[in-house]
């Protein structure tokens, strides 16, 4: 996982650039029951309740959900501050994502 992060990193700037992704509990809940998210990936140190209910969330609407490092690493990569979640609207930036942190 480690070695295809940077790749993850680049394309999470991509989406966020292209204005396709969006971040923060309610925009990442709100993505993924209007069903427009294609993709949730959380930070690893998120509370456990906030990991537990968007688990819970995307098993339930069918949103495959992958966990990042951190935080920091996650709002770094989409050139903001520290963010828990944030959810991909793009459905061939959320594949090219998925593919790598699968790898």
């Amino acid at each position: 996982m480690r070695l295809n992060n940077s790749k993850v990193l680049s394309l999470i700037g991509l989406a966020t650039k292209a204005g396709k992704a969006v971040s923060g509990e309610f925009l990442t809940e709100k993505s993924i029951r209007s069903g427009k998210a294609h993709i949730v990936l959380a930070a690893a140190d998120a509370s456990e309740n906030t990991k537990k209910k968007f688990r819970n969330m995307c098993s339930y609407h069918q949103v495959p959900i992958f966990f990042l490092e951190n935080k920091e690493t996650l709002g770094k990569a989409m050139g903001k501050e520290a963010r828990a979640l944030l959810a991909v609207q793009d459905e061939n930036l959320a594949a090219a994502i998925k593919e790598k942190m699968e790898a």
